[in-house]
């Protein structure tokens, strides 16, 4: 048994990252300290003021771990990956995990090349954005290629000139071959610097050049290249436009503004780069009920930054930080060179950041009314299941059971699950029933529950007794409330096999009307109607409705599986490498029997002979 108290006093006294876990060996908190102990301990003091959400935390930690780093600043590195990876429950998280895309130029080749990636290296390129459309990158990309014909491919060159013939680019102009040695390196190079330029905002040399280039081409009669250049004359100027100049300094910065309620926070993000702006969004922080200003954006800035490939050199905040100096230090060692934090107060930048603000409370209200009926039909739901069954342990996560066969072949079993009313499908489970024959849906039932709660008490001995991850665990997570597509027969099994087990988890049925409707739970006995209106009693129908088509999804596909090779193996000559090659070859039983006799020996350990008898099986006996 974990002792507290004992632990407590093992931890020492330095910087670094604590996990807490549950009673399932569940991640529900990560935290960073100064000093361990005294962080750590503050958790369990009855005179510690905490918030609502962490004192429900307390109460669901079953133990603790921790570790320690050389530095307050590699604590909150730790902490940010930690996060970012587990997501606790208990976690203020940003719900807005979003990758962009950055246009790299790779300068230091002989022959640099222009490419999208949303990965950003220490590699001696140049990357520019974050670009928050795709599309709007994309653009631009395409731009550079058909004014300067900059290549995209791969090709080490000069190693590899003339080793392979010139691609569709150069074809249509969008390249200049230097894989053929068409173009001279200076001369290439010359181009790639003025794509630099133009990605570094010096937009007007470009667009003085392309008018007089239209007037030669139009003076000279040539009307097809003066169209052409009159195309890439608006691209540059709406791209121009968009990219307008907000900020003198031509300095790379992002503005940051956000408005809030009691539960949430919606963050607005200007992405200044060479003072143009080139996008802007928004991000929605969850968890934040009792916390300062100063925590919700440092909380912020820390999530988001730990995922983001680029740091600008200026940081313009609404609010100050809390542990701003650390925090500065982080993301100054992230980029490489100093990165300023910034509150302005007055002026042009002021303006920015409330300018920031008013789009974060657009943005917010919004979302209040989405926001609301999304928790209704999901966190609500819960909490009114929670009151109707008196739970004495919160309900998060709820799992559904089902079986499905057809009079008794290919039996199986499924699992769902859902947690604070949304279904989590990587935690989806399928069992194809092993034990029993025939269709007995009780018995197939016992096993599904028996296999999945065994299952999670072996992990967690393994866990505990030979230092098995918890990351490859795939059943130690358990439910608050389990669900049974039935009554009293379903409901007894359920509690069986866990009273077994020594597990003390609330089963419920669901129980249906005369017409087979879903009308209420019942729980030890009871019936707990539902109020067929209420978010409630769509939630339960929901989970009854997921149960039934992950389980005959499942059945389905192992009986059409089971019909290929039962057809198959009828053939004289096939067996289980030639069924197998078969299929791997034409995909399915349709392609195979359209297949001619020379086609069939094709396939891999076929002879004239099996095709033969292939082609004759389907054509005599199928038609």
């Amino acid at each position: 048994m974990f002792n507290k108290k004992e632990a407590l006093e093992k931890v020492p006294k330095q910087p670094g990252v604590y996990i807490m876990r549950d009673d399932t060996d569940g991640i529900i908190y990560i935290g960073k300290a100064i000093k361990l102990r005294n962080r750590v301990s503050q958790y369990f003091r009855e005179s510690t003021k905490h918030t609502n959400k962490i004192r429900q935390m307390i109460t669901q930690i079953a133990r603790f771990e921790y570790i320690v780093t050389d530095s307050e600043q590699e604590a909150l590195i730790l902490e940010s990956q930690l996060i970012k990876q587990h997501k606790p429950r208990y976690n203020t998280m940003l719900k807005d995990d979003k990758s962009y895309p950055y246009i790299k130029v790779t300068k230091n080749e002989p022959y640099p090349r222009i490419m999208i990636t949303r990965i950003i290296k220490q590699d001696g390129a140049k990357y520019y954005g974050p670009y928050t459309s795709g599309l709007a990158a994309k653009e631009v990309v395409e731009l550079m290629r058909k004014m300067y014909k900059i290549r995209n491919c791969n090709r080490r060159l000069p190693k590899d000139i003339h080793k392979e013939r010139a691609c569709l680019y150069y074809h249509i102009h969008q390249c200049e071959g230097p894989c053929e040695g068409l173009v001279e390196q200076i001369e290439y190079k010359k181009n790639a610097e003025k794509v630099v330029s133009f990605l570094d905002g010096e937009y007007e040399p470009v667009i003085k050049l392309l008018k007089l280039d239209m007037k030669v081409a139009s003076d000279s009669l040539d009307f097809e290249k003066a169209a052409e250049i009159r195309d890439q004359l608006k691209s540059v100027e709406a791209i121009a436009k968009k990219q307008k100049i907000v900020d003198n300094s031509l300095e790379d910065k992002d503005v940051i503004g956000f408005a809030k309620t009691e539960k949430e926070a919606i963050f607005q993000v200007f992405f200044i780069r060479k003072g143009g702006m080139i996008g802007q969004e928004h991000y929605r922080l969850e968890g934040i009920e009792e916390l300062k200003d100063s925590t919700i954006m440092a909380i912020f800035v820390k999530q988001f930054y730990a995922g983001t490939p680029y740091i600008p050199r200026t940081l313009m905040l609404q609010e100050l930080m809390e542990e701003e100096d650390i925090i500065g230090e982080w993301l100054s060692s992230k980029r490489g060179s100093r990165v300023y934090l910034k509150t302005p107060k007055k002026g042009e930048k002021l303006k920015l950041i409330q300018l920031a603000k008013q789009n974060a409370n657009i943005k917010l209200k919004q979302y209040g009314e989405k926001s609301r009926r999304e928790e209704a039909r999901t966190k609500g739901a819960v909490k009114t299941i929670d009151k109707l069954l008196a739970m004495t342990i919160p309900i998060n996560r709820i799992e559904a059971y089902d079986i499905s066969n057809t009079q008794g072949f290919e039996s199986v079993g499924s699992m769902v699950v859902f947690e604070e009313g949304k279904p989590k499908r990587s935690d989806y489970r399928k069992f194809k029933i092993k034990q029993v024959q025939g269709p007995d849906d009780y018995a197939s039932l016992r096993e599904v529950l028996t296999r999945r709660f065994t299952r999670a008490l072996d992990e967690q001995k393994k866990i505990i007794l030979e230092g098995l991850d918890s990351q490859k665990a795939k059943f130690i997570k358990l439910p608050e409330l389990i669900l049974m597509d039935g009554g009293k027969g379903q409901v007894s099994i359920g509690n069986k096999v866990l009273n077994d087990l020594g597990l003390d988890i609330k089963v419920c049925g669901m129980i249906k009307d005369s017409k087979h409707r879903t009308k209420g739970l019942l729980d030890d006995g009871k019936e707990v109607l539902l109020d067929k209106h209420s978010e409630a009693f769509k939630l339960i129908t929901r989970i009854q409705d997921e149960a039934h088509r992950f389980a005959i999804e499942y059945h389905k596909n192992l009986r059409n599986k089971k019909q290929i090779q039962s057809i198959l193996d009828e053939i004289d000559g096939i067996g289980p490498a030639r069924r197998r090659n078969l299929i791997l070859h034409f995909g399915s039983v349709a392609h195979i029997r359209e297949a001619d006799i020379e086609t069939l020996e094709k396939v891999d350990s076929m002879n004239k002979t099996v095709a033969e008898e292939v082609f004759n099986f389907f054509n005599n006996t199928l038609k």
